[in-house]
């Protein structure tokens, strides 16, 4: 049944293309956005939401978090993050561990987030493949935009604590940097061989824990690298340099260190948790002026709370923040919108307000970065799935 047309009007529009309204509307039709402007002429049957004050924006998103895989209050029963038995195991997908029943999802509808990015945590030197999904639904399959979206890979203190409890490598980050090369040396002459075979028509034998690196020798998806010391940032950039793959830097911490280095290497920045303390020794010196150091080196940046280890929900807070210590107001928020959209591989849908784009949009009662600011209004695929005037969406 096809759903009703939406207009939002008389709304503060802010794109994410550079072309913004003091007093503008957008029109929704079948889950899409199909015009925006300043007057949009539209017939009785329309559903309207008069947006006159508030701040109309594409919905929010978060580049890195763990929703729905590592549930709140559930303790071990609801924790599928970490396969901790193998430090290598690239074939688990994101996909078959996440539970849409995890609260934090309406959390984030509250918040005006509409897509994730969801994955395995960083216990092991090879985590699996993430996914990026729509914060909506009670089917996965259905919520899904991208997937796999990206190949998630650890350096440094969380495989190296996790292994040499167990007595086993890698207890050092040597032995980190050597078994990543040898999955990848390994998955690069499985996909060098798959690639002849179909030039040549030959018969293939596919392998199941070697068709998951397809993808990123590809270059469809990047390698998602958990990394805070600046030392664990290089190496990541070294050996994506090595096997010629795209990487992003997730967590970079002490990206502000070598934010030349980074700017070289062309890869964007994932930046945070940094609303939480600083519990671990590469995370020392962990701070909000990160992003803004590395936007004005030239990097790409978005900004992430790494949920449950900060709230979801805290992510416009974390914005904020780190618009207040140098990133700025316009790059604050596109570093929610665009530009992780951008970094994840979904800009063709989300990220922004243009047309032919899903109609995912927040409205909000002021800037979203401020404390006091409500979330009026969240909509996904072009319905209303939060409403602060009713709450029993």
């Amino acid at each position: 049944m096809k759903k009703a047309m939406l207009l939002i009007k008389n709304g503060k529009i802010l794109t994410m293309t550079g072309v913004n309204y003091d007093s503008g509307s957008v029109l929704i039709d079948n889950g899409k956005i199909i015009k925006v402007g300043e007057n949009i002429d539209v017939d009785e049957s329309c559903e309207i939401i008069d947006a006159d004050g508030f701040w109309v924006m594409p919905g929010i998103i978060e580049a890195h978090c763990h929703v729905g895989i590592q549930e709140e209050k559930r303790g071990f029963e609801g924790n599928d993050c970490n396969e901790m038995t193998n430090p290598v195991t690239p074939y688990l997908r994101a996909l078959d561990g996440i539970n849409p029943m995890d609260s934090a999802f309406y959390t984030a509808l509250t918040a005006g987030i509409t897509g994730i990015m969801v994955g395995p945590g960083s216990a092991n030197v090879v985590g699996g493949q993430w996914m990026f999904l729509k914060t909506y639904g009670r089917a996965i399959d259905k919520m899904v935009v991208l997937q796999p979206s990206a190949m998630k890979i650890a350096f440094g203190e969380n495989p190296k604590a996790n292994y040499d409890k167990k007595n086993m490598m890698p207890s050092t980050r040597i032995a980190i940097a050597a078994m990543l090369r040898e999955e990848l040396f390994e998955a690069q002459q499985y996909y060098e061989k798959r690639k002849n075979a179909e030039k040549s028509g030959d018969s293939f034998n596919k392998e199941f824990r070697k068709e998951c690196w397809v993808p990123v020798f590809d270059k469809k998806i990047p390698l998602k690298a958990h990394v805070h010391r600046a030392d664990d940032i290089l190496t990541a950039i070294r050996i994506a340099k090595e096997f010629n793959l795209n990487l992003t830097l997730d967590h970079c911490t002490e990206g502000h260190l070598v934010a030349k280095e980074i700017k070289e290497s062309g890869f964007p920045a994932i930046v945070g948790p940094t609303l939480t303390s600083r519990n671990k020794i590469e995370t020392q010196y962990a701070d909000f002026k990160t992003a803004g150091i590395l936007h004005n080196e030239g990097v790409k940046v978005a900004i992430t709370t790494d949920h449950p280890v900060t709230r979801i929900q805290d992510l416009l807070i974390c914005a904020g923040l780190a618009a207040k210590e140098g990133l700025g107001i316009e790059e604050g928020l596109k570093a929610i919108t665009i530009n992780p959209a951008e970094i994840c591989n979904v800009a063709n849908r989300v990220g922004s307000i243009e047309v032919n784009k899903d109609a995912d949009i927040a409205i909000f009662d002021g800037n979203p970065m401020e404390t006091f600011t409500k979330t009026m209004y969240t909509i996904i695929n072009g319905e209303i799935v939060y409403s602060l005037k009713d709450k029993n969406y």
